[in-house]
């Protein structure tokens, strides 16, 4: 999976996480704002997986044109 796939599924998950913890909150139910909080730390998970690999692609482009400039 892509950074902007990982991104944006994130995302997803992060908002609809806080939306069921607000419905929990909101009916009273401990067991969906549980599962909010989780869904939430999820898309927080796969959105900071999205930035790690984004560095990763930057540092490997930065390594591979050093090397090209040493090269040439």
């Amino acid at each position: 999976m892509g950074s902007t796939s990982d991104k944006i599924k994130g995302a997803a998950n992060e908002a609809i996480g806080k939306a069921r913890q607000g419905v929990g909150e909101a009916t009273g139910s401990d067991r969906l704002k549980g599962e909010g909080i989780v869904q939430e730390i999820k898309g927080k998970g796969q959105q900071a997986m999205g930035d790690a690999k984004d560095a990763a692609k930057e540092a490997i482009d930065r390594a591979a044109g050093a090397a090209k400039r040493a090269a040439d």
